[in-house]
């Protein structure tokens, strides 16, 4: 059977409780045709580029199917007539990936600190002595109202 790779954007005034069941009532149209899910990946409540139906926010949702095109079909048709689901995409991948997506492997970067496992920047050596600064005449005037 071919493999799906299948995001769905929920509307930011629902509860992550509703959109769990949002996710079980997808997951089980898939199951119902024949099909299962290898795995959900609730990516929480995340800014959008730009404002979709009144909404600034929007809770993202993973599942990977593995399901034949029919049942697939079907879900895309329930899909789209939930009125809570403001977008969904599914994509035919060659296999599904066996570990966290990347959109989790993002989330364990910032659990780490702003710069990773890099850590600080380390000793970057003597720079020198920068020199006098210039007295307050020899430097460049400003203008007024240009700040």
């Amino acid at each position: 059977m071919p493999f799906y790779e299948h995001v769905y954007l929920a509307r930011q005034d629902l509860a992550p409780a509703q959109v769990e069941s949002i996710t079980e009532a997808f997951t089980k149209v898939i199951t119902d045709n024949g099909g299962t899910v290898a795995g959900t990946e609730y990516w929480g409540l995340r800014n959008l580029a730009y404002r979709i139906a009144k909404n600034r926010k929007a809770h993202y949702v993973l599942l990977n199917i593995e399901a034949p095109a029919g049942a697939v079909q079907e879900m895309e048709r329930q899909v789209a007539l939930n009125e809570d689901v403001i977008r969904y995409q599914t994509i035919r991948v060659d296999a599904l990936e066996a570990g966290p997506s990347a959109m989790m492997k993002k989330s364990d970067r910032s659990e780490r600190g702003p710069r990773g496992e890099r850590g600080d920047r380390g000793d970057r050596g003597d720079r020198g002595d920068r020199g006098p600064r210039p007295e307050r005449a020899e430097r460049a005037p400003r203008e007024e109202g240009n700040w």
